[in-house]
């Protein structure tokens, strides 16, 4: 039984780069969260200035989904059938 090491580094390769991309869609996704106000604390004024709500609201939406989608992508790769 030999083990192919260049095929393991690949596959060590492919799984920290998922998982750097899946950290930092997740921070994004928390970043505008809160810029869409819907992290605030009830001691915290709102923000004043141009209505950044819904565009940071679809942002956070979109890299949840992203994270989303890489987890269940993976779960349905281990669990057969």
């Amino acid at each position: 039984m030999d083990v192919e090491w260049g095929i393991l580094g690949g596959v060590f390769g492919v799984s920290l780069g998922i998982t750097i991309v899946v950290v930092v869609m997740f921070s994004l996704g928390i970043a505008a969260w809160d810029r869409a106000g819907l992290g605030t604390h009830p001691g915290r004024a709102p923000r004043r200035g141009r209505d950044r709500g819904r565009p940071a609201l679809a942002v956070a939406v979109v890299c949840f989904a992203a994270c989303l989608a890489v987890a269940a992508y993976g779960i349905d790769l281990i669990v057969p059938g």
